[in-house]
């Protein structure tokens, strides 16, 4: 049975996290450490890990996280989108952003 998040995703993002999942593969058999050990030491079945390793998006973000962190990879997570980095976002004015973003509802007329 697929993945109804899998069918969600835009191609480019399958690819991605396809791709991310393989390189975990490979700096994991770099370490010469067996998928037991990195599903032992993320708190994770064998299974679910191997679903990480193939770029599940139906992963917890905390088990790739984990995975990053016990390859020694630290916590890059928090630079992925580092204010200094978002180019598009730097062009707008971050004294404006608003703390919430609401909807406002709308009137219905009688």
């Amino acid at each position: 049975m697929r993945s109804a998040v899998k069918d969600l995703l835009p191609p480019q993002v399958r690819r991605s996290l396809a791709k991310f999942g393989a390189d975990l593969s490979l700096a994991r058999r770099k370490r010469t450490l067996t998928v037991s050990m990195m599903a032992e030491r993320l708190g994770v079945s064998r299974a679910t890990y191997t679903r990480v390793e193939k770029g599940d998006p139906s992963v917890a973000l905390g088990a790739y996280a984990q995975a990053l962190f016990v390859l020694g990879f630290g916590a890059i997570f928090g630079d992925l989108i580092d204010q200094r980095k978002d180019d598009q976002g730097l062009l707008l004015d971050s004294d404006r952003v608003p703390k919430r973003v609401r909807i406002k509802p709308m009137k219905l007329s009688p």
